[in-house]
């Protein structure tokens, strides 16, 4: 009996040390939903978008989703569509699980590794640009099944809008 709880702790353990690793566990890209908008909250699909980080730069159109090279370093983001300033928008990358595994199971070199590949990073999974607004995007912010919300950099200029939708985020 103290055989079979040994050997099964050496497995659950080398499973639990596999699955620790971002490169093992996460591909080299994500899939990101782009969408755009309208200050007064319409959606506008089709605009050209350019996403970009050490990685290169990919194109898509907004309404689509499209997959994204993950990245230690944030992702820039500017679509264009006629009729409407640009909307400008950067998503912040966030080590993933991945990474946690591999720290909290002793993998270092596992660990610089995933880091180095970009595998220990994710982006937030859904974003909506505004146009003629620069916003940032967290993906500690995100909600499962919702557009994660984008905030405006500190110090720029509020509108009545954005004040009404900050005040209503402080109160939920």
């Amino acid at each position: 009996m103290e055989k079979l709880m040994t050997t099964r702790s050496i497995v659950l353990i080398a499973f639990l040390s596999c699955s620790g690793c971002a490169s093992v566990v996460n591909d080299s890209t994500q899939p990101m939903k782009i969408e755009t908008k309208t200050q007064s909250g319409d959606l506008v699909s089709g605009a050209e978008c350019k996403l970009s980080n050490d990685y290169g730069t990919i194109s898509a159109k907004s309404g689509d989703t499209t997959q994204v090279r993950r990245s230690s370093k944030d992702l820039d983001i500017v679509c264009k569509a006629p009729k409407f300033p640009d909307a400008n928008a950067r998503a912040v990358s966030r080590a993933n699980g991945g990474m946690w595994g591999n720290i909290v199971l002793g993998g270092g070199i596992g660990a610089i590794i995933d880091h180095n590949k970009g595998t220990a990073y994710t982006y937030p999974t859904w974003i909506q640009l505004i146009f003629g607004k620069t916003l940032g995007f967290d993906r500690s912010a995100e909600k499962e099944g919702q557009p994660t919300l984008g905030t405006e950099p500190a110090g720029s200029p509020t509108t009545p809008a954005t004040a009404a939708s900050a005040a209503v985020a402080v109160e939920k």
